[in-house]
């Protein structure tokens, strides 16, 4: 894939273009890219200026591309924790958080369940 032009190249030929002293055709020709290329270009510089209901602006593609990189990033993450959680599930090694209930162990009353607290741990 060939090397992208400088922005200052194709606002010149977009301006080259719009003045219509030429066909964009030989315009493009001349500047050595595709006349589709150039027909790109002016379409995304009408977009950026005037704003357009099918296309859009240079800045709202930056900002979608920013998007899908915090996204992709964000589920490789969830993916991460979810492989974390499910190893430590299955080897058990996450700690024993207390309940706030324990069975008593007094020999004269019967096995009855009572908060912590009052067990006397």
């Amino acid at each position: 894939m060939p090397a992208p032009h400088p922005p200052e190249f194709r606002q010149r030929a977009v301006e080259l273009a719009r003045r219509g002293d030429a066909p964009v055709a030989k315009i493009a020709k001349d500047l050595s890219i595709s006349e589709s290329c150039l027909r790109n270009w002016m379409a995304q510089a009408d977009a950026d200026e005037n704003g357009s209901e099918s296309r859009l602006t240079s800045a709202e593609r930056k900002e979608l591309a920013q998007l899908r990189r915090d996204k992709k990033r964000l589920e490789m993450e969830v993916e991460i924790l979810k492989r974390a959680a499910a190893y430590f599930a299955r080897e058990n090694v996450l700690p024993n958080w207390p309940t706030g209930w324990s069975v008593s162990s007094s020999t004269t009353r019967s096995s009855t369940w009572m908060p912590r607290s009052r067990a006397g741990f």
